[in-house]
């Protein structure tokens, strides 16, 4: 078995204590702070250990193409994405699926937002080994980015796969699809972007349906106002295919913004 490199060693994880990566060099544990109020959150973040490629990976390609989500500046997506269409894709996990649709559509920007240190830098490994300039990828909570850090119109779409299903009744509260969040991201997306909501969990997709379709902002992209086909460029992935072994139904969701009135342009 061949050495690690002295840089991403777990001896020097170690000696960082919580932080598993020197400032610039990666993610933050908690790169908001205290400078936001604390709210109830739809995410847990998981700083698992990384391997030794993915934390290579992370040295190498973070400074360039990852972010911290501080909420302390306003982003260039135009600059970061050299004038693509951008797509904010919420939640990736280990990032295979979200390489695959940056590989199949590189005329769109990915801004792929995640707390999972291990999927951070394995769709950083995905990107870099595959060429992907339009993919970036941002660490932190992703209410914060919505509200602080991109400008109004700014988004062409956005993506919610297999979101936390937080199934049990008490915890309904911290499911991120719901009104409060419709209406920020409302005034990110760019009339006629698309939010896109898949899930395998049977409760959740039925509110998913509920919340979308009361909302003055949104229109389901299905004439019977229903769920929608599994779109072509939404890969299956193995989580997925997993939930559907075990008899699971995958249900798709595609809304678009609403056109604005006259009077709010």
């Amino acid at each position: 078995m061949g050495e690690q490199p002295e840089n991403v060693s777990q001896q020097n994880i170690a000696r960082r204590g919580s932080r598993m990566f020197a400032p610039g060099e990666g993610p933050s544990p908690d790169p908001a702070g205290a400078h936001f109020e604390r709210r109830i959150r739809s995410f847990q973040p998981r700083r698992s250990r990384v391997t030794a490629g993915q934390a290579e990976a992370m040295l190498k390609r973070w400074p360039d193409w990852g972010l911290d989500i501080d909420g302390k500046r306003v982003l260039d997506l135009d600059g970061m994405f050299g004038g693509l269409p951008v797509v904010l894709e919420i939640g990736f996990g280990m990032g295979e699926a979200t390489a695959q649709m940056a590989a199949a559509d590189p005329g769109t920007g990915i801004l792929a937002v995640d707390v999972h240190t291990p999927g951070q830098g394995n769709l950083l490994g995905l990107a870099d080994r595959n060429g992907l300039t339009n993919v970036r990828v941002a660490n932190g909570d992703a209410i914060i980015l919505l509200r602080e850090m991109l400008t109004e119109d700014s988004l062409d779409g956005c993506r919610v796969y297999f979101p936390d299903p937080w199934p049990k009744k008490r915890h309904h509260k911290r499911r991120l699809i719901q009104p409060d969040f419709l209406t920020l991201l409302a005034t990110r997306l760019r009339p006629g972007g698309v939010l896109h909501c898949a899930t395998d969990w049977e409760p959740y997709a039925e509110q998913m349906l509920e919340v979308l379709s009361a909302h003055p902002d949104f229109e389901n992209t299905q004439p019977d106002g229903g769920y929608a086909p599994r779109p072509a460029f939404r890969p299956l992935t193995r989580f997925e295919g997993q939930g559907l072994d075990k008899g699971h139904v995958v249900h798709d969701l595609l809304f678009a913004r609403k056109p604005r009135d006259r009077d709010d342009r």
